[in-house]
């Protein structure tokens, strides 16, 4: 399956009950591909600037940001 964003767009992650992540934006810095186990879930290398590290995340836990990535 295709990728939905592309790199350098601006998502939001959203909230998980059990995963402690920033609030607020994400830059997407790479695109990853599906698992076998998922395949039409597309995943993605994302940034925050709240967080020092990359995390991944599957597209199915990302929309579209309206805020401006700073």
């Amino acid at each position: 399956m295709a990728h939905k964003f592309n790199i350098g767009q601006v998502v939001d992650l959203m909230p998980k009950r059990f995963r402690a992540a920033a609030l607020g934006s994400y830059e997407i810095r790479n695109l990853v591909p599906a698992s076998d186990n998922n395949p039409d879930d597309p995943c993605y290398r994302i940034k925050s600037v709240a967080e020092k590290h990359e995390r991944i995340a599957p597209e199915s836990e990302l929309t579209l940001s309206t805020s401006v990535f700073a």
